[in-house]
Parts: C-alpha cells; structure tokens; sequence
C-alpha cells in the first residue's frame, strides 16, 4: 500500500510538472480580458436575474463550456441546470385577530400559496416579536424555516414591518410552507380567521453547468463555482452611468470558472469528477447554488472551489489570495502545500467580522458538511478605499489587473492537484450554531 501510494505521487508530480509548462499557454492575460470583456459588457445589462442579460450571459457561458468539450450536469440535456420560482402578488387580505381587522397594511405573508386560510393559531407554530426584540435579527431567520408559522409583531416595529413586502415578496422556490407576519396591538389575543389570496406568477432561473467525468474516482465530485448575476441597470451615477457591470463581482469569478474548465479538460489528469458551475440568483438570495446543492448526495462532494472577485489586488499584493472559512477544514492547508516553492500563497479570511464565510454561493454545501471556501482577493474592511467600486456602476473591466487575475486562477489550478487527483481528500467542515 505504501508503495502504491508513492507511485500515485510520483505520477501526479510528474504530470503536474509537465501539465504547469504549457499552463501559459490556455491560462493567461489575454485569454482572461476576452471573457472578462464580455461578460461584464453593457450588451449583458448588468446580469441581473429574470432579465434579457443575464440570458445572453448564459448563453455565452455554455457556449464556452461547449467549445472546451465539457459533458452536460446528470440528466441535463444542455449546459442549462433550470430553476423554477413562484411569486406570490397580494390580491385580497381580511380577516380579524382578535378585535382588530386584517388587510394589507398590517398582514405580509411569505408563501408560493395562491390562498392561505387559517381559522385557529393552533395549526400553526406562533412568535412573538415584542417591543424591546431586535426585529430583524428574530424575523427573518423564521422566513427559512420549513414550517408554518405566524409572527406577531408589536407595533413598535411598525417601520421596519412596512419593509416586509418588499424583502418576502421576491419569487422563491415552490413551498407548502407559509409564514404569516401580523402588526398587532394585542399580541396575547388568541382568536383568529384570515383569508390570503395571491397571484401567482412562475419565473424561471438557470445556473449554468459542464463536467469533466472522473475516471477511477467518478462518483467522487470537485465542484468549481462562481456567480454570474449581478445588480442590473439601475439609477444613473454622476458620471451618467446606469449599468452596473459587475467586472468584478462576479465575472472575475466566473471567467475563472470558464478557464479552469478548459485547462482541465485539456490535461486531463482528474481521478475524481470535476464539476463547473455559473451560479445564478446569488445577489437575490443564493438560489442558484441553494438549488444546486440539492441535485448531489454532499457526502459525494470532496471539496468545493467557489470564486468570488478576484479582480483586484487582495491587502498583502499581487500573487495573494484569502481563503474564507480556513480555519473549518484543511483545505486551505493542502492548497498551500501543492503550491511549495512558488510566489504565490492563500492567506486565512483576514475580515472575520464580515462573515463573508456566509455571505457566497459556498455557504449551502458547507453548511452540508462540504470543505466549501470561497478565494477572494476582495479588501472588505468597509473603508471607503478598500474596495471603491462595490455594487456601483464604476465595477467595470478598466478597474481590474488581468495579470494578476490570470496569476491567481493558474494558482488555483496548481494547489488543487492533489485534490482533484484523489490523493487529498480535505476533513469535513463543522459549523457552530448560528
């Protein structure tokens, strides 16, 4: 056995040695700038979900997974992973709560239910949000949950209540779960009878996905994600700019998402099966990668590389890149080691305050128990210069290093060698309660 395993690492040094001579020529600057260009253009219309752009987007990344000879997602019949969502439009609320009436301007509901009527609290689970609760911090962790339940809210919450069509109110995946949040002036009272009817209109998303097949580890998965929404056209800036062209955030991500999938599939050297995904919805909820978390058995799932803006130097400077979460399994560690004696190196997450281990599309697969860590350069220290071009219509190409961008996705292709190999399989992470 000891044997066999040296001869396994002699092998992958030797191809990876070979393979990171010609990596130049499929992982560079100017390959980088030709995605890059695109993707972030103002034909894509700032990529924002349900709109024309990010369709033409979608379009232009299974074109490339096409051209680098990827093989479609499971059963897919195309690159296209589809996505249906329910809004849910208030037609008609009455009822009463006690003594008090029911309609629209004290009643919000979080359904996909075209009509929800409730005749007693018993049915369902209730919360109360009294005056001195932090409202949100209580109020929408419940909108998660897979249960029925009303929330009655003390009326000194009024303002941030009078927020809840709009933050519920997006289409989400269908449910048969319902939450109904009431503003109410007695929160003991303990008769109810309401009627709730919706308009109910399906909207479509997509995430976008190739595979390399594996060959002695197949049914062993490397995922490689990225999201390619972003914001959309939105109010002109002073410079009389409406679009917001996410250059950084996240077609950096996703054009390295592109490139490692046909470098990969050209030095075909995976034991394990390689996945490549453009997650959608990421701006408007993870959706995309919420859903897509949901095709696979996560025990299956060995490790997962989601990329997120790594268009700009990271605080130490070129050749550098963070690495959320490092601490929860040791991915971060095998990524290091593979890179030995090169300029490059990953770094531990160094904005813990900002929770960005959360905050992207590898927060649903952890949350699974999958060593998921996102690499980002991104400064998000929330100093005005840190990252100046965040979720602004100034995120465009111009602002970005090809260079450094084209450094960073070979160094991701490089420290994922013995990962994708099967020679390192990164421990499981455990996440504390929340």
């Amino acid at each position: 056995m000891v044997k066999k395993i040296g001869l396994i690492l002699v092998v992958v040094s030797t191809c990876f040695y070979s393979c990171t001579q010609s990596i130049d020529k499929i992982i560079n600057a100017k390959e980088v700038e030709r995605i890059e260009k695109t993707l972030s253009s103002d034909a894509m219309e700032g990529r924002r979900t349900f709109t024309p752009g990010i369709d033409k987007a979608a379009d232009f990344i299974a074109a490339d997974f096409k051209s680098s000879g990827l093989a479609f997602f499971g059963d897919n019949d195309s690159y296209f992973q589809h996505i249906k969502m329910l809004k849910a439009t208030t037609k008609e609320i009455s009822g009463k709560f006690g003594n008090e009436s029911l309609h629209t301007n004290n009643v919000v509901a979080n359904t996909t239910s075209a009509e929800i009527n409730i005749e007693s609290l018993k049915d369902f689970n209730v919360v109360v949000i009294n005056k001195e609760d932090n409202f949100f911090q209580k109020a929408f962790p419940l909108t998660r949950k897979a249960e029925n339940i009303i929330v009655l809210i003390d009326e000194a919450h009024k303002k941030n209540f009078e927020r809840m069509p709009r933050l519920v109110g997006r289409a989400k995946f269908p449910s048969k779960f319902s939450q109904v949040f009431i503003l109410a002036k007695n929160l003991k009272a303990t008769s109810i009878k309401l009627t709730i009817k919706n308009t109910i209109t399906e909207q479509k998303l997509k995430n976008v996905v190739g595979v390399i097949p594996g060959k002695s580890k197949k049914d062993e998965y490397v995922v490689f994600g990225a999201h390619y929404d972003h914001l959309g056209i939105g109010k002109p800036d002073k410079n009389k700019d409406s679009i917001y062209n996410g250059a950084n955030d996240d077609a950096a991500g996703t054009t390295a998402v592109m490139m490692l999938a046909k470098y990969f599939n050209k030095i075909k050297y995976n034991e394990r099966t390689l996945i490549f995904v453009a997650f959608t919805a990421e701006e408007i909820g993870g959706f995309g990668s919420r859903y897509f978390s949901q095709q696979l058995n996560p025990d299956k799932v060995m490790a997962m590389f989601n990329i997120e803006m790594i268009g700009t130097d990271s605080k130490w400077g070129a050749n550098s890149a963070y690495i959320t979460g490092y601490e929860r399994s040791d991915m971060g560690a095998i990524l290091q080691k593979n890179l030995t004696g090169s300029k490059f190196r990953f770094e531990p997450d160094p904005y813990p305050k900002q929770n960005l281990f959360y905050r992207s599309d590898n927060a649903t697969l952890a949350e699974l128990g999958v060593p998921a860590h996102t690499i980002s350069t991104s400064k998000m220290d929330e100093k005005p210069n840190d990252e100046p071009n965040y979720h602004k219509q100034s995120d465009e190409i111009g602002t970005l290093d090809m260079n450094n961008m084209s450094e960073i996705i070979k160094a991701i292709a490089i420290s994922s060698k013995t990962i994708i190999s099967g020679v390192d399989t990164p421990t499981r992470v455990t996440l504390p309660k929340r």
